[in-house]
């Protein structure tokens, strides 16, 4: 496992997904088989050498504030996303620090368009980025904390986890895209009713709603994430493309999606699934 600091305010995590050591805030795994099993357990999944990181947690470090984002972490944000993807992990795990996924944005910065800029191009690079990114959302999710939560591809709370968007309270707003993602992931009534009606829901209500996908832990959000590292590349960066355009055409440029889908059953990796049929074992995706 290798970890680093992004402009000192997001933690990096590069693990290998048969790093036997838990990440911080990951239960300990007492059943793990010893390191070379698990090492030649994890290469037969997904062709991962020794040393290789596969997945990244990135950590929002700001629990005196209960990780609350001013323009400094949302930048640390987006470049914690990019190092991630420098890296070449295949998942990524978006978490919080202490006892809250993220409370908000902090309210002496909002009113700056400093601010408003950094915030979506931190939701940008996760919705963006070309690999599925899970929330693992260990607290409450207020506000921009919702966002991003919003902005992952799958979420996973603990039962103390709480979702709300009390901008009404503060005579604020938020975007029309995150008023379109929430309708859609949790359905047009309990959106209005987060929205209009600043209701505060909380996780098992989430899951019944489809906000959220299971309800655990971080270790519950490792968990999936090595199930997605051994996935094909190509085809999960496909697929996240072509959910991101049907619900915003118009950030996708034409042509980009189909040429997407092609390369995909082109791909080395396709064959590669062919031939583990034909011989009964384990792909090893390459993401070619």
């Amino acid at each position: 496992m290798r970890s680093g600091r992004v402009d000192a305010v997001i933690d990096v995590e590069l693990r290998g997904v048969s790093d036997p050591r838990p990440a911080a805030g990951e239960s300990p795994q007492p059943d793990q088989p010893n390191a070379d099993q698990s090492t030649e357990q994890s290469t037969a999944r997904t062709g991962e050498r020794p040393g290789d990181p596969q997945i990244a947690v990135v950590r929002i470090d700001r629990p005196e504030r209960r990780n609350a984002l001013d323009t400094e972490h949302c930048l640390g944000l987006r470049a914690g996303i990019g190092r991630a993807l420098d890296a070449g992990v295949r998942a990524v795990v978006l978490t919080g620090s202490g006892t809250s996924f993220c409370a908000g944005a902090d309210l002496d910065q909002v009113y700056g368009e400093a601010f408003t800029d950094a915030l979506y191009g931190a939701l940008h690079a996760l919705t963006g980025a070309p690999v599925p990114v899970i929330a693992a959302i260990n607290g409450p999710a207020i506000g921009a904390g919702l966002q991003l939560a919003l902005a992952a591809d799958l979420r996973v709370a603990v039962e103390e986890a709480s979702f709300a968007v009390p901008t009404a309270r503060l005579g604020l707003s938020v975007d029309p895209w995150t008023l379109r993602r929430l309708a859609e992931l949790a359905g047009g009534g309990a959106a209005r009713a987060i929205v209009l009606g600043c209701e505060s829901v909380p996780a098992r209500r989430a899951f019944e709603l489809g906000l959220v996908q299971r309800v655990g832990g971080l270790d519950t959000a490792l968990a999936w994430a090595r199930e997605i590292a051994g996935l094909a590349p190509l085809t999960l960066a496909y697929s996240k493309r072509a959910f991101n355009a049907a619900a915003d055409p118009e950030t996708v440029r034409p042509g980009e999606v189909m040429a997407a889908y092609q390369a995909c059953w082109t791909s080395e990796d396709a064959q590669e699934g062919r031939r583990a049929r034909t011989e009964k074992r384990a792909p090893v995706f390459q993401g070619k």
